[in-house]
């Protein structure tokens, strides 16, 4: 069961999930998984490979129904920003970024488009096509969706780290801690130690759950 409710102050519940199971086929990831999620929280979920961290994502995300349990999304519709990048690889930068602001309900204009590209940036490969990038520049125009989602306060983010060099890294880093500041509030996966500067985060390990 997924629940809605209107955006609340900043350093209100965002997100809350009760009794969550999930099960993949006959198998059961995990069961009686609680999590709160509060404005200005960092979360950073662990776990090995197979544990269930996308799972658990998508259905905080309200992609995928909980096999028991409820999720309450208490300031709005979450981004979810999966680990693939969705990426259309016969449109240049610019036009797969447009595409994937239009469906996250953000602003697509030109200006817009440039502004996210250049945060992340990688303004000079706007017209560049999708499919000359490596796959560290893909991730930052994935990335770059969070330049335009300031106004959404609750952030799913499944391995956003991943493929990243030093600079991506830090240029996401600033986009995390600024949205925290502003009272946002952000769950993610990574396999690296997320412990740079300002993050500090709650941490919560799958591996530890009853399956």
């Amino acid at each position: 069961m997924i629940v809605r409710a209107a955006f609340t102050d900043a350093a209100a519940l965002h997100l809350r999930a009760r009794a969550l199971a999930c099960r993949r086929g006959a198998r059961l990831l995990f069961r009686d998984l609680h999590v709160e999620l509060h404005g200005g929280e960092l979360l950073w979920v662990r776990g090995h490979n197979g544990s269930g961290k996308t799972s658990l994502l998508r259905l905080l995300a309200g992609l995928a129904p909980p096999a028991e349990g409820s999720v309450e999304c208490l300031a709005g519709q979450p981004l979810y920003l999966g680990h693939h990048n969705a990426l259309k690889d016969e449109l240049s930068v610019a036009e797969s970024l447009a595409f994937l602001l239009r469906l996250q309900g953000s602003a697509a204009d030109p200006a817009s488009v440039a502004w996210a590209l250049d945060r992340m940036g990688l303004k000079p490969l706007a017209p560049a096509p999708v499919r000359l990038l490596s796959q560290g520049q893909r991730r930052r125009v994935a990335l770059a969706r969070l330049v335009a989602a300031s106004a959404v306060a609750t952030w799913l983010l499944d391995e956003p780290f991943d493929a990243l060099d030093l600079e991506g890294c830090a240029r996401l880093h600033e986009l995390i801690v600024a949205h925290r500041r502003r009272g946002g509030s952000v769950l993610l996966t990574s396999h690296q130690f997320v412990q740079w500067p300002g993050l500090a985060p709650r941490e919560l390990d799958l591996d530890g759950l009853p399956h």
